[in-house]
């Protein structure tokens, strides 16, 4: 059985479309198939939101890793190899930022799931040049085009999605890029976490922190807090900064997989866990979240989090803290609290 995602095992198919290329890996990513890639093609070089695919290339030499909200790195790239995310959005502002750094004559290969939209790449890719569909199976498109078109400049500030948001008594201006969660949009779990929590003190972790809604609110509400934010994602760390800046307000901000630069302990973990990976659900970042909580935390320091209610968290809350209240519930999600004894 192939350790590769269908996406990796559809571009596999195809190795001599990669003969003798500089290629750029981007997009949702998340296997190693760039380590057999980079042994039919000139160098592979990859760039990734996803701070955890990224720490992966410590231990690669050979293979040049780039994390950020957008690539800026010199690049001798002549083929695209992207990865089709999950939301279109992110797609077209992957191809804008990515279309303008490499230019006319660069070599586009995009290899997708079918239910994930892949086939929008037609109709979008058609500012940049021509591309058409040249295989298919497990459910996945592989597509092959050229850039023909000069690209317009990609501006990131231009991609924000700037909203007010009320919440309670406090009003803020949120900003959002492509593909961090809830663009755009208030989540209603985080709605019914800031409507639970109580008053907060020292230091408070926001995890997985998207846009920056929940620690900018807290940060709002309890002016002596030290506010610290942390996402996997390099688009979510940029969005929350954007936030923080746009409202003032001051927090550190920073990415990390799961607690991997996660440093000290804190007063407070507030966090509305994420469960998906791409398309489908994952449970192990939020359970290791629940599990390991109580080393991150100082005596008698508590977690906040909100969940589905189909979500069973409680009894790894339970066997990581010995205890787990539920402090508020409605037909969709639960909040749930813990203190380190």
């Amino acid at each position: 059985m192939s350790t590769y995602t269908a996406p990796s095992q559809i571009a596999q198919r195809q190795l001599e479309y990669f003969n003798g290329k500089h290629v750029l890996i981007a997009g949702e990513a998340e296997d190693m198939f760039c380590l057999e890639l980079a042994k039919h093609c000139e160098s592979v070089s990859i760039f990734t939101t996803h701070y955890g695919y990224h720490q992966q290339f410590n231990q690669h030499s050979h293979i040049q890793s780039y994390f950020g909200a957008q690539f800026t790195a010199d690049t001798q790239a002549d083929m695209l190899l992207l990865y089709w995310p999950k939301a279109k959005a992110e797609a077209q502002f992957l191809l804008a930022m990515l279309m303008d750094k490499l230019g006319p004559n660069t070599e586009v290969c995009v290899v997708g799931e079918n239910r994930s939209g892949v086939k929008s790449i037609e109709k979008m890719f058609a500012d940049y040049g021509h591309i058409k569909k040249y295989d298919s199976a497990r459910r996945c498109s592989f597509y092959w085009g050229q850039v023909s078109n000069k690209a317009a400049p990609f501006e990131l500030e231009q991609w924000f999605k700037t909203y007010p948001l009320t919440v309670g008594e406090t009003t803020l201006t949120i900003k959002s890029l492509p593909g961090v969660f809830s663009h755009g949009e208030f989540d209603k779990g985080s709605e019914l976490l800031l409507e639970t929590l109580p008053k907060l003190n020292g230091r408070v972790l926001d995890f997985g922190c998207g846009a920056g809604v929940i620690g900018c609110v807290m940060a709002a509400r309890n002016p002596g807090i030290q506010v610290e934010m942390c996402d996997i994602s390099a688009l979510a760390v940029v969005s929350s900064q954007a936030t923080l800046e746009a409202n003032g307000l001051e927090g550190k901000v920073f990415a990390s997989d799961i607690y991997s630069d996660i440093t000290g302990q804190f007063d407070y973990l507030v966090s509305n866990p994420p469960f998906h990976s791409g398309l489908d659900t994952n449970y192990n970042a939020a359970e290791t979240l629940l599990s390991q909580a109580p080393r991150y935390l100082k005596s008698a320091g508590k977690m906040l989090i909100v969940a589905n209610n189909f979500l069973k968290y409680q009894p790894i809350i339970q066997a990581a803290f010995g205890e787990c209240e539920t402090l508020a519930k409605n037909n969709k999600f639960a909040i749930y609290a813990a203190q380190k004894g």
